[in-house]
């Protein structure tokens, strides 16, 4: 998990944004586009881009690559995130996740409802967690509701909560350093 962090706080994120859609495309992905834009204008980088169809097995199999890439600290992902047969992305992540965040999908649910889509916002299962030590956020496929998600509460969070999963696994490190050199 060293990569290019020092003992501090990590100041650039390096994110997998993932668009689950069976229609879109990288030129017609405009949703995952501002995510992209977003992330790099707050100076974050982009070390995975993916448009997957609306399938359990692709999400996950997308999510464990990106989950298990030493480079990426955060996934986010768009779109599925509805009521409809087509909506997955919850139940495919959901069971990846060591510790939930409740707050996220509930405060985004709140902002959605007074900024953009009124009382539709209680359709919205948006949701973030962690897994295997990566925070992993799910927005809806809408413009608007990616950039309420990563304008109110994503870009202002992103780097805290990274360094939060990073603290606890530099105290371990440095925990089995200790053992080790103790029972050498």
């Amino acid at each position: 998990m060293g990569h290019c962090h020092d003992k501090g706080n990590l100041k650039t994120v390096t994110c997998a944004v993932i668009t689950v859609s069976d229609t879109r495309n990288k030129d017609t992905d405009k949703s995952g586009q501002t995510i992209i834009e977003l992330l790099k204008t707050d100076n974050h980088h982009i070390g995975m881009y993916e448009i997957i169809p609306d399938d359990v097995a692709s999400i996950q199999k997308t999510l464990e690559t990106a989950i298990h890439e030493d480079a990426i600290d955060a996934v986010i992902f768009n779109g599925g995130t509805g009521i409809s047969q087509r909506d997955v992305t919850i139940e495919a992540i959901r069971p990846y996740f060591k510790k939930e965040l409740p707050g996220f999908g509930e405060i985004f649910r709140y902002l959605s409802y007074q900024f953009d889509i009124g009382s539709a916002s209680i359709l919205s299962r948006a949701i973030a967690g962690i897994a295997n030590n990566r925070i992993v956020f799910s927005v809806p496929g809408s413009t608007g509701a990616v950039k309420l998600a990563m304008e109110k509460l994503i870009l202002p969070e992103i780097k805290h909560a990274v360094n939060e999963i990073h603290k606890d696994l530099r105290k371990a490190q440095s925990a089995r350093l200790a053992t080790y050199k103790l029972a050498g």
